[in-house]
């Protein structure tokens, strides 16, 4: 029997912005919606340069901290909320979702939005979270913030702006590198999944 020699991995873009994209992807809801919000953003390199290329997922609970369960998200139809988005980064690393700031899934819980970033160069996807800024309490009982250095916690946490909107910067690496979960099991990874 003749040995096969493994052949060399893959990385996961940029090859899919042509196909992934959809309508309305980065539109949970209708901008002007009342309750909409807007998250946005730059996707950084190591280096500290804009990465032009990433596409990024969110997952969302609604207003009310309940998780959607209707199907079709790939679907708009302006008026169901699914929960999921999909946003292509434009030229200059930057990107923006309309949405609703998540409600706690339960008392006391911190609301927070499920992030997964594929970019140039990833091996794999990443999964991360961005976290509303304003429950203290809520931020330092969660589970995954209290388990990080003071320091890796706010690389998980977005600003609030001036029109109600949520600013949230994404780093792949380097110093201020956003803090990135693994759900494997038994892996070493920066944080453990929730």
């Amino acid at each position: 029997m003749s040995k096969l020699t493994p052949t060399p991995g893959q990385t996961v873009g940029p090859f899919y912005g042509y196909a992934l994209p959809y309508a309305k992807d980065r539109e949970l809801l209708p901008p002007a919606t009342p309750g909409s919000i807007r998250l946005q953003g730059t996707v950084y390199d190591g280096a500290g340069h804009t990465v032009p290329d990433a596409i990024l997922e969110i997952w969302q609970a609604d207003a009310e901290g309940k998780v959607p369960q209707h199907p079709g998200s790939l679907v708009r139809d302006g008026y169901t909320f699914t929960g999921f988005g999909r946003c292509a980064v434009g030229n200059t690393g930057v990107f923006t979702f309309t949405t609703v700031n998540p409600g706690p899934t339960a008392p006391g819980a911190a609301p927070f939005i499920s992030v997964v970033v594929f970019a140039r160069g990833l091996m794999n996807r990443l999964f991360t979270r961005v976290y509303l800024p304003e429950n203290e309490d809520a931020l330092a009982n969660d589970p995954l913030l209290s388990a990080l250095d003071p320091e890796r916690r706010r690389t998980l946490i977005a600003r609030r702006e001036a029109d109600g909107g949520l600013r949230w910067d994404i780093r792949l690496q380097g110093g201020d590198e956003t803090v990135f979960l693994d759900f494997e099991a038994g892996s070493e990874g920066e944080g453990t999944a929730p």
